[in-house]
């Protein structure tokens, strides 16, 4: 299991559904279940995730999006933005890029960065709302901020581009450097390695100190994510892995 993956389980019942006997984990869904008939908003996600992965319970992607959107709809940012993955890829749910947007600007608002990062990204694209590079890069900049190692990369390459924000080599290089320190993923980091080096190219002997010290600072700050340990899920996971998925900080 990555550490990714690691994160994904946010509740202390997941453990137990997980390693028990099959007679336990029946009986611990069911208390669960019981719990998110009632309204509890942390079951409901529970059940969410269980069902989206299959632990204790039949795989359903469309069980899963049914108790996501329940959460979802009494506030919970973490299940507004599974709900948000699941409309983007259309898994379990009718694929809705606008629908996608909604959940997804629900959970940013209340600063959640993985849904930050995604409005980032399908705001570069255009993907469900009008492409504009100057409010893609304003929410990476929000998740970036946070600690979103993938938005920091993309906002790397915006500031090396100079695609929604003036071109800066000194800020491309520093946000290249934080997210080639922190991204799991092999190519996603190799592609950080590489902007980081070109960014280097474009600058001076001082201008290089100066965005090593920048990444320097950023690094010793205390940055705790809305959220932390919560706002990666199993859509995340699988979307950046797909075909044609968001593997790229140069599209």
């Amino acid at each position: 299991m990555t550490s990714c993956q690691a994160r994904l389980i946010v509740i202390a019942i997941f453990a137990t559904a997980f390693s028990a006997p099959i007679s336990a984990q029946q009986e611990t869904v069911a208390e669960l279940q019981a719990k998110a008939e009632q309204g509890d908003v942390e079951a409901q996600r529970g059940l969410g995730f269980l069902y989206a992965v299959g632990g204790g319970v039949p795989q359903d992607v469309a069980a899963a999006a049914r108790w996501y959107e329940l959460a979802a709809n009494q506030g919970d940012r973490f299940s507004q933005t599974n709900l948000g993955y699941m409309y983007f890829e259309g898994r379990g749910v009718p694929q809705d890029e606008v629908a996608a947007v909604r959940w997804f600007e629900l959970a940013a608002n209340q600063g959640n960065p993985s849904a930050q990062s995604m409005l980032g990204f399908i705001h570069f694209r255009g993907q469900g709302v009008s492409q504009d590079y100057a409010v893609a890069a304003r929410w990476f900049e929000l998740a970036a901020n946070q600690g979103q190692a993938d938005a920091q990369g993309r906002l790397g390459a915006m500031y090396f581009n100079g695609q929604g924000v003036p071109q800066d080599y000194v800020t491309a290089y520093m946000w290249f450097y934080l997210a080639a320190s922190r991204l799991s993923d092999a190519d996603l980091r190799d592609l950080a390695v590489k902007g980081r080096a070109r960014a280097a190219t474009q600058l001076t002997p001082n201008q290089l100190a100066e965005a090593q010290r920048l990444a320097r600072e950023w690094e010793a700050r205390d940055v705790t994510p809305s959220g932390v340990g919560q706002q990666e899920s199993i859509e995340e996971l699988r979307a950046a892995a797909a075909p044609g998925g968001r593997k790229t900080y140069q599209e």
